[in-house]
């Protein structure tokens, strides 16, 4: 053994030190590098240039509902109707968005309060099949309205989706008149249907019960339409104005009610459902 191999053999080295692949988040906005956990703290809200990022349907209720809540069992539907295949099964597209998002569907029901006033939220999470709007999110929306007549309580929708689920055809589709007719139901009853418009919000879900809120409320740069841009911009043969389909530019040209940062979100629904509903008692 030579003499430099004896030195280097003798010194101490440390092991390498293992750091997780999800210790940073990179800012979709500002591609700032931020700690994972200070993003998550500061409610997925980038510190550097504040754009708010796509939030978890049970980590939003959490955050949003006082303690006690109840999360309503997802309803059970008929899956994979018309045992669709493109590149992969339908029943394996589904299998593998409940092992990475551990829950059944893209839409989320809880029993609650905000702030001491009654309320059932739904949330729709995008990261389930880009929250694409299917038998179980039509199904799942009604059992909310349902949920909510019954609490005498309004019903607050977090819409997040790319539209309606191709994969199950002609049956997505329908449930935009579904929405709607419940939506009727629950306003004959006298209650409030607050929606709040995140990122992304568009196509069937747009075109039906995310635009038919007694109060439209968006997150700041929230995307939010029916077509995509360029498909407009094609169709038109003209080019779109800056921040077009943007949070925004909807509030301007009064297509939603308010834009509002997510830290002032829970405030600003409770003091809704108290305007809205001054009679309820609180919860």
């Amino acid at each position: 053994m030579s003499w430099l191999n004896r030195v280097r053999n003798s010194i101490p080295f440390l092991p390498k030190r293992e750091s997780p692949d999800n210790l940073w988040h990179k800012c979709r906005a500002c591609n700032a590098m931020v700690f994972t956990k200070e993003w998550e703290e500061n409610d997925f809200v980038c510190p550097r240039c504040d754009h708010h990022g796509r939030m978890g349907a049970r980590v939003r209720i959490e955050r949003l509902l006082d303690p006690g809540f109840t999360l309503m069992t997802q309803p059970q539907v008929r899956e994979d109707p018309l045992k669709f295949r493109d590149t992969k099964r339908y029943a394996d597209r589904l299998k593998a968005a409940r092992t990475q998002t551990g829950e059944i569907d893209a839409l989320m029901n809880a029993r609650g309060a905000i702030d001491g006033r009654r309320a059932v939220v739904g949330v729709q999470d995008f990261a389930f099949m880009g929250g694409s709007m299917g038998l179980g999110v039509g199904t799942a929306f009604l059992q909310g309205i349902k949920a909510a007549i019954e609490d005498h309580a309004p019903y607050i929708i977090f819409t997040a989706a790319g539209g309606a689920r191709m994969q199950e055809g002609i049956l997505s589709l329908m449930q935009m008149p579904r929405t709607t007719a419940a939506i009727a139901e629950l306003k004959e009853a006298g209650l409030p249907y607050i929606v709040v418009l995140t990122d992304p919000t568009t196509g069937g879900v747009t075109a039906s019960y995310a635009m038919l809120g007694d109060v439209q409320i968006a997150e700041p740069g929230a995307l939010i339409g029916f077509a995509g841009a360029r498909v407009i911009e094609s169709t038109i043969r003209e080019k779109l104005p800056e921040g077009f389909q943007r949070a925004e530019y909807l509030l301007d040209h009064g297509m939603v009610d308010m834009v509002v940062h997510r830290k002032e979100l829970r405030r600003t629904l409770a003091q809704l459902i108290f305007y809205l509903m001054p009679e309820a008692a609180a919860a």
